[in-house]
């Protein structure tokens, strides 16, 4: 639900809980550091504020980055969204572009400021492209009366024949009936190839006036020096056998989007980088070391696909459960997505939270977290060394 706090609908906290908080009374030490390196010759790890720690079993479930297929400009452009800081960093300029627009008087420079593209047609994508286009259409013209009637274009680029490709059939048909309904453009068989001086230029040869690019196309797994294995299709991603443990490893162990696994036979080409699969091998990969401490053989993880959902705005949503043998929409697709996302949430706080954010947004078509919060701001400190002076 990242997209929601990048677009204003939900606060950080309503999706997040701090680790320590988390981890009361479990007899878990925490580390608030990054894994620079891993020594498996000797069992440890460098974290960057050089300290080292030992194991004796390590589990890696780091999850993954995005993905610019080498692309340097759309890199150092556009907007990526894979964690807190992402959503809350896109929502702070996206306010400040709106702002900037409210004020151009140029017609030209102004739509330019108004329109927004986004790369990749898949859960991300769509679910951004229909909350975009909800403020486009509800909030846009009360927040800036100047932008009333101006010419805000939000475009969907997916490289592939169809939006939310995972899904099925008759929720492509459904996603692109929806956004094309809420007035996004949508261009499919065709991707970004460079995003430069407000210009989004796209592999047909066309390009798109724009300030802000989105980059949902992809994602690459996290990796870090000290592991010595071939990886998976240049994806990073770390190949594991039926048990989550790293290929040539006794005690090294890889769960989520880091990892790969081909023993799976339902799934040769390994499983999807979705949250279900990282969460069902977390906790089965609990169960086996569990079973594994109490001298018992472990057993092979299994994927059971519980469906893939997305939502488009407040009253779209699309489900597919049981690989895609039972699809449904509407209100029962809309409550199903709201009830698997809230259980989904770490406490009950962030559930009402949550919920909550959701009823008054759906009954009023409006939310008020559209707030800019800028660290460059604080009041600067005062050196002890130089005297405080003062006029009167």
């Amino acid at each position: 639900m990242l997209y929601q706090v990048a677009t204003g609908f939900l606060e950080p906290s309503s999706i997040s809980y701090p680790f320590r908080k988390l981890f009361h009374h479990k007899n878990v030490a925490y580390r608030m550091a990054a894994l620079a390196q891993i020594n498996p010759e000797n069992n440890s790890l460098v974290l960057s504020d050089h300290s080292e720690i030992s194991y004796d079993i390590l589990v890696l479930a780091a999850g993954s980055k995005t993905n610019y297929f080498g692309n340097a400009n759309i890199q150092a452009n556009a907007f990526s969204l894979k964690g807190i800081d992402d959503a809350l960093f896109m929502r702070n300029e996206l306010i400040k572009t709106f702002e900037q627009a409210s004020l151009e008087s140029d017609h030209d420079k102004r739509k330019v400021l108004l329109t927004i593209v986004l790369a990749g047609g898949g859960p991300t994508g769509v679910e951004l492209a229909g909350m975009l286009a909800e403020f486009k259409r509800y909030i846009l013209g009360e927040d800036y009366p100047t932008l009333k009637n101006a010419a805000a274009e939000i475009y969907l680029i997916e490289g592939s024949p169809n939006l939310l490709a995972p899904m099925s059939d008759q929720s492509h048909k459904d996603a692109f009936r929806a956004l094309r309904q809420e007035q996004v453009h949508i261009k499919l068989n065709t991707r970004v190839v460079s995003f430069e001086n407000d210009t989004v230029q796209l592999s047909d040869g066309s390009s798109i006036k724009a300030r802000t690019l989105i980059w949902a196309a992809g994602v690459t797994a996290n990796s870090f020096p000290g592991l010595h294995q071939n990886n998976s299709r240049n994806t990073n991603r770390l190949i594991t056998d039926s048990f989550n443990r790293v290929e040539g490893y006794s005690n090294i162990y890889a769960i989520g989007d880091i990892s790969i696994q081909f023993g799976d036979n339902a799934y040769p080409n390994g499983h999807p980088q979705l949250a279900q699969p990282a969460m069902q091998q977390g906790k089965h990969l609990a169960r086996n070391l569990i079973r594994i401490q109490r001298n018992q053989s472990p057993t092979p993880f299994i994927y059971f696909d519980r469906g893939d959902m997305a939502i488009i705005g407040r009253k779209t949503a699309l489900a597919d459960l049981f690989k895609h043998k039972v699809h449904f929409g509407g209100l029962l697709g809309l409550l199903s997505w709201l009830f698997i996302h809230l259980i989904s949430l770490v406490n009950y706080n962030n559930k009402v939270k949550t919920l909550y954010n959701w009823i008054v947004a759906y009954i009023t078509s409006d939310q008020m977290l559209r707030m800019i919060f800028r660290s460059e701001n604080r009041e600067k400190k005062v050196s002890l060394d130089k005297p405080i002076s003062s006029t009167i």
